[in-house]
């Protein structure tokens, strides 16, 4: 009788925990709505100088009148889950020239060689101020075919607002194809660790030039090259297409192939600055003696085994296997001493020496802090695999977060503490922050807007 009754009781303790818990995340599930939904259309910004067509802001006053590259696009998400929120037909007819702008004006810059800018000031001409060489820097990061298929999709397959400029757009990804890309490997690199989007990921930043496979941006390029093949479809040029696929195809096997660590079960980025296996003459240690010819390397990069949360993103991007994904989420995601904290998941290891909490804005810090896109993208690779209960985890703590913040100081930040939630830096950030809205449709059984 007793052991029932202290089942009894703890079942009902534990009952009382999660009923409080839900009510918690519905509470602040309103308090997000309430302080998101009045102020959405200040997003918009009509045409004016460099900017040709209408176009989105992220939000904040910091990025009032300029154009970002993955932040409009993200944004764009969730503006589209506002929409589908509270939206009439009229609101989002109204939101289709923002959205298609941001497109357009980053097309309108678009020549043969296949350079598009990262950002577009109000008053800047991105063609007049081009670098010495364009294939020896940093340009869009590969998200602007995801966004054009997104809007596609959104209007009922209709690509016909992108003909004229899909070429630029073909371009745009073939440079990326035969400039951005190490032969060997099939894997994509950072030219440097300019404007890379996750500023300070020490498997980039300060490292030798064209040196960085980034696990970040192989994944977005494998999406890339998907939108590619969807938009080429939807345009009727499938041969085109077919390039693409074949594109999309070799690179995932090389993800896999290069960026898995099936010692740590885990995708890291990977180092490419590796010397040439050309024989090298050295006659100090003997007349026509060649240095290491018995047996040269015979391997293209190796492992950086730096815990980023950027190795959830081959969950994201649908490149890791259901057995590697099970052990990602075993041994990664709900490991409390390197990822796993109270505010959602870290952006480096909590056990990586590089681990930092302190505030910057030049760079903006991603060793250790959380952010609401990371929180967001490891949601979604965890609920595409079927891992609903993380999901549920990672959704409710970024809830929590977000309501707690607008309750407290009436606005978003830029990043948080992890273990107490506090903002660290840049109030009345909003940005991709507002794809929390899209985490709360899906945990209360709505439609939720998903990028392509």
């Amino acid at each position: 009788m007793k052991r029932f009754l202290l089942n009894f009781a703890m079942f009902f303790m534990v009952s009382m925990f999660y009923g409080q818990q839900s009510d918690s995340i519905s509470n602040y599930s309103n308090i997000i709505k309430s302080y998101v939904y009045k102020d959405y259309k200040k997003m918009y910004r009509p045409a004016s100088g460099a900017l040709t067509y209408p176009f989105l802001t992220p939000g904040s006053n910091q990025y009032a009148n300029v154009l970002w590259d993955w932040d409009s696009w993200l944004s764009n998400i969730a503006l589209r889950q506002i929409l589908s929120d509270i939206g009439s037909e009229k609101d989002k007819k109204e939101a289709i020239k923002y959205e298609q702008g941001c497109v357009l004006n980053f097309l309108h810059y678009g020549e043969w060689d296949g350079y598009l800018p990262i950002v577009i000031w109000e008053d800047s001409n991105p063609r007049s101020v081009l670098p010495e060489n364009i294939y020896d820097v940093n340009m869009h990061k590969p998200v602007l075919a995801q966004h054009a298929a997104f809007l596609t999709k959104t209007n009922d397959g209709n690509a016909e607002w992108l003909r004229e400029k899909f070429y630029h757009l073909q371009a745009f990804v073939n440079n990326y194809k035969t400039h951005h890309r190490h032969k060997s490997t099939g894997l994509y690199y950072w030219q440097n660790d300019v404007a890379i989007g996750v500023d300070n990921d020490p498997s980039t930043f300060f490292r030798p030039a064209k040196s960085s496979g980034s696990i970040y941006l192989n994944c977005l390029m494998y999406k890339e090259l998907l939108a590619m093949v969807y938009l080429a479809k939807q345009l009727n040029q499938d041969e085109i297409g077919k390039e693409f696929a074949k594109d999309a195809k070799e690179l995932k096997a090389a993800i896999q192939e290069h960026c898995w660590d099936e010692r740590d079960g885990f995708y890291y980025s990977v180092d490419l600055n590796l010397t040439s296996t050309k024989n090298r003459l050295d006659n100090t240690l003997g007349k026509g003696f060649m240095i290491h010819s018995g047996y040269p390397r015979d391997y293209d990069c190796l492992i950086q085994r730096i815990e980023v949360w950027s190795g959830f993103l081959a969950l994201w991007a649908g490149v890791a296997t259901p057995e590697q994904a099970q052990r990602i989420v075993n041994e990664h995601y709900s490991n409390s001493k390197t990822f796993n904290a109270q505010s959602g998941v870290r952006t480096l290891s909590k056990m990586e020496k590089m681990y930092s909490m302190r505030a910057s804005a030049n760079p903006s810090n991603w060793r250790g802090p959380i952010w609401g896109i990371s929180n967001y993208m490891v949601f979604k690779g965890l609920k595409d695999y079927g891992f609903t209960n993380e999901a549920k985890e990672i959704a409710s703590k970024t809830i929590w977060l977000f309501g707690r913040d607008f309750e407290k100081n009436g606005a978003l930040h830029e990043y948080y503490e992890p273990e107490t939630g506090e903002p660290l830096l840049n109030k009345g950030f909003q940005n991709w922050n507002y794809l929390v809205l899209n985490m709360i449709a899906w945990m209360e059984n709505k439609k939720a807007v998903e990028e392509f």
